[in-house]
């Protein structure tokens, strides 16, 4: 299997689940839904693509929003959607699930006619299939005639070109036809057509994978292992009984008479939150080693921590692991009880899986070049001062976006990325009209020129952020320095730590900016004793965002980060309206520094051009010509920054 492009290709169910928000409500009266990519089969290829396996999707979605929501999350992890068809008939399926206790878990389907049952054998071909170290099948798509037909031509196909053939039982009465439309959570009702139907497949089967009573619907009876002996007479397959909180057992030849006496690794006890997702978690740890050709061993112990993982958390496939979180929960399991509760864990889960759904899995911020505008006190004054209505401000702020546009096309391809900082009091059409956009993005939460620090979003700033998009950035200036009065510091850092907590909930980014406050004393150890003060209280923030530092201070701080915070996105430099040769200085002390990523300067690129335009001095046109020249000449001066740097080094 060497010559595969592929390690899985998972053929079946693509929908959206709507997860109830009210943990303990019985769906009547649940008010609210999270939406995440749902499908037992869509679960599993991202699943496995977090855990560092080529997969790809073989399903159809709707020619709708929800169709286009499912292609693109896949995309987004990493999973290659070249045979997700988009059926212009048909929608989208949804589901709507609830957590009303740790054994209750309602759920609804809505199936009927759904775009993924319509998948048929002209979706794909033979050389698609042979692409392929394994084709994976979930149960529901041998319930129907048309999807059967579809799954057993890519089993063919998979035979004839030496691709394992996986099978996850995935029983789910409701969608075979054998309970009411309401009982979605039922997960057994024995049927010998069922079973008859399903013990045609285990022969074509190389790994079945199932909980005992899926085993049991296979196989005909309620005794796991008169099961399994009854499957074994038609199938050479291994066989993995998923066992809970039991962890599991594998069977690779003869039936023992228990089913400890297979090759058997027993999880760890978790609180459970939701068993929903856990099986598909459960089947992407275990071919993360089966697929590589790992012990049996090493992919139960997979199998089992992304299970219990999983279970612990809200969610099926935003909860699957990445692989630094499965190896860290590896060797720490005996000391995880709640892996939902622990910081390192959540932390990998944050920096590690969130960020990949905001954008293309290869993309890479640096040498970031972003205008910003999020300045609200300082427009005020301007606008005063030219004795201008603060009506003034939305429209300056429209025309910033227009500069921010036309420099962003000017700079393609010669900088890491382009984006702006504004804020949601004067500038919310600037961010609605760039949202969606492939910019960086980021809009500030603090009052402005707040010491203490004081949130504009009132004190429940997580759900005023939690209405926010998600790929917008948090960012929140904190004017701090190490030795502030005791009070005063743990009043601020008291605040910085609520943010860092609702942006955790949220999965937004936090972008810290430090100020040290006028008149204090700053050394070259000041920042990075900030940055220290804020790790050592459990603050990781994605970004920071700091004034030019010394190089000796940058020494500091980038020694600092690469230790405590390896996966910080990185600092940015911000203006403070200092002249632009203090600015052309600042970057050349950030040569060579790889944990600088750019610039977020405003007022010096803005602030004369608008004052002429609030005084009529200017108009629209040169108003927008001015700050994209200024923007443009700022960045040229940060790509000038390294060759600066050699070529001072030379001349010594």
């Amino acid at each position: 299997m060497n010559n595969k492009n592929l390690d899985v290709i998972c053929l079946g169910r693509a929908a959206v689940d709507l997860y109830s928000e009210q943990i303990g409500a019985p769906l009547e009266d649940v008010s609210s839904f999270k939406k995440y990519l749902g499908g037992s089969s869509c679960n599993i290829a991202f699943g496995t693509s977090r855990m560092g396996l080529k997969s790809a999707m073989l399903t159809r979605v709707g020619d709708e929003h929800m169709g286009r929501f499912v292609r693109q999350e896949l995309a987004r992890a990493g999973v290659d959607v070249s045979h997700v068809v988009t059926d212009k008939e048909r929608l989208t399926g949804l589901v709507l699930l609830g957590i009303k206790d740790k054994d209750t878990f309602p759920l609804i389907f809505y199936r009927e006619n759904c775009a993924d049952m319509a998948i048929s054998e002209g979706d794909f071909d033979e050389a698609y299939i042979a692409s392929a170290k394994a084709l994976l099948i979930t149960g529901t798509h041998f319930s129907t005639k048309g999807t059967d037909q579809a799954a057993r031509a890519a089993i063919e196909y998979a035979k004839a070109n030496n691709t394992k053939v996986v099978v996850d039982i995935d029983y789910r009465p409701v969608l075979w036809g054998l309970t009411g439309k309401g009982e979605g959570e039922n997960r057994f009702v024995s049927n010998d057509s069922v079973t008859q139907h399903l013990l045609s497949i285990m022969p074509l089967c190389d790994l079945v994978v199932g909980t005992e009573e899926e085993f049991h619907i296979a196989g005909g009876c309620e005794d796991t292992i008169e099961c399994l002996k009854r499957i074994r007479k038609v199938s050479s397959a291994e066989f993995v009984v998923k066992r809970g909180a039991l962890g599991c057992s594998v069977f690779k030849a003869e039936i023992p008479e228990t089913l400890d006496e297979g090759i058997t690794r027993y999880g760890v006890t978790v609180d459970v939150l939701n068993v929903l997702g856990a099986g598909d978690a459960f089947m992407s740890g275990y071919l993360r080693g089966w697929i590589s050709g790992e012990a049996t061993e090493n992919a139960c112990d997979y199998a089992n921590a992304c299970g219990a993982i999983v279970v612990s958390r809200h969610g099926c496939s935003p909860a699957m692991p990445s692989l630094e979180e499965l190896d860290y929960y590896l060797a720490n399991r005996n000391d995880i009880p709640r892996p939902d509760l622990d910081p390192v864990l959540n932390y990998l889960h944050r920096v590690t899986t969130q960020r990949m759904l905001r954008e293309e899995p290869t993309k890479e911020w640096q040498d970031m070049c972003i205008l910003a505008f999020d300045h609200r006190r300082q427009f005020v004054d301007m606008c005063r001062e030219a004795g201008a209505p603060l009506s003034q401000i939305s429209k300056a702020k429209k025309l910033i976006l227009q500069a921010a546009y036309e420099g962003a096309s000017a700079l393609e391809g010669k900088v890491g990325g382009t984006g702006i900082l504004a804020d949601g009091t004067f500038a919310q059409d600037v961010l609605n009209d760039i949202t969606g956009k492939d910019f960086w993005i980021a809009r500030p939460v603090e009052l402005p020129s707040s010491r203490p620090l004081r949130f504009e979003l009132g004190n429940n700033v997580g759900q005023a952020i939690a209405t926010w998009p998600a790929n917008h950035i948090v960012k929140c200036l904190v004017f701090y320095h190490p030795d502030d009065d005791v009070s005063l510091r743990n009043e601020q850092e008291q605040k910085v730590m609520d943010l860092y907590r609702a942006c955790c909930t949220t999965g937004h980014e936090l972008l810290v900016e430090i100020i040290p406050p006028v008149g204090s004393e700053v050394k070259d150890d000041t920042l990075s004793r900030s940055i220290e003060r804020f790790y050592n209280l459990g603050i990781f923030p994605d970004w920071w965002k700091l004034p030019s530092p010394s190089k000796a201070a940058w020494q500091n701080i980038s020694d600092l980060i690469k230790v405590r915070a390896p996966y910080c996105r990185g600092v940015v430099l911000l203006g403070l309206d200092a002249p632009v040769d203090a600015l052309k200085a600042g970057f050349e002390a950030a040569a060579g520094q790889d944990i600088c990523k750019g610039f977020a300067i405003g007022r010096t690129l803005f602030s004369e051009p608008v004052k002429a335009w609030l005084r009529k001095d200017i108009d629209d046109a040169v108003l927008v010509e001015r700050v994209t020249q200024n923007y443009l000449e700022m960045s040229a001066l940060w790509q000038q920054r390294n060759d600066s740097q050699m070529m001072k080094r030379k001349e010594a």
